[in-house]
């Protein structure tokens, strides 16, 4: 939805050092995607973007992250794809946060995937609402649940307190949709947290485990807020550490 954008290091890994402790001229590329699913049998959406109305941020200099220019809202991204907001069967959002959730209402027959922490702080209660139980371990992953074939959701707080992954498998690759538990590729390379959590000590564990995953299976890492997102799609391309 957003591309042109940059975030600096100090943003993007100064969650546990500090920021003086990076070069805020240092900059990465950003911007704005979440993801879509087509098994054949469902179609899956993994976060929702901001709705219409939202403003962004204009481009200033020195600002820790600017999303970049608009390319399209959430909706006419989605209807771009080919799809009708009547044929979601189910949405998994990563985390509360509204440029991850804002449009979960415009999907009337979407199961709505979230945790409970989360679902708490947006007040959802409605009867589509799934609060994530987890319940079984997938790989190094000990809380996670399978919400498809081949598709599971994963606990992984830290960023928020009810914060989840994503991963998809299919023909032999893991598609990783983890939300910002990195902001950027770079971050998940040099083992970096960003300086927004809210629980700095679980953000920890689940880079930790995120980066055991990647070592040892071929993930293909779908960042949100850096192009290296929608490039590694395009690509296939794995995940080198």
């Amino acid at each position: 939805m957003f591309d042109g954008g940059f975030m600096n290091q100090q943003f993007a890994f100064g969650g546990e050092e500090g920021k003086a402790a990076f070069d805020e001229q240092i900059i990465y590329r950003s911007s704005l995607q979440n993801f879509l699913i087509d098994t054949g049998d469902e179609v899956i959406l993994v976060d929702t973007g901001f709705k219409a109305d939202y403003a962004a941020p204009a481009k200033k200099l020195g600002a820790p992250l600017y999303m970049g220019e608009r390319v399209a809202h959430y909706m006419d991204a989605f209807a771009a794809l080919g799809y009708k907001p009547e044929q979601v069967t189910k949405i998994l959002i990563t985390h509360k946060h509204n440029d991850h959730s804002d449009c979960i209402g415009e999907f009337p027959n979407a199961k709505l995937y979230i945790a409970p922490e989360d679902a708490d702080a947006l007040k959802l209660d409605a009867p589509n609402v799934v609060r994530a139980t987890y319940g079984e371990a997938y790989e190094n992953f000990p809380n996670a649940q399978q919400v498809a074939p081949g598709i599971w959701f994963i606990e992984a707080k830290g960023h928020t307190r009810g914060n989840s992954i994503v991963i998809a498998e299919s023909d032999g690759l893991y598609y990783m949709m983890h939300g910002d538990v990195t902001y950027c590729d770079a971050a998940l390379k040099a083992n970096k947290l960003s300086i927004v959590f809210e629980d700095k000590e679980a953000a920890r564990q689940t880079l930790d485990r995120v980066r055991e995953f990647v070592a040892t299976h071929p993930t293909v890492y779908l960042s949100t807020h850096c192009p290296e997102g929608y490039e590694n799609l395009a690509m296939k391309r794995v995940m080198k550490l």
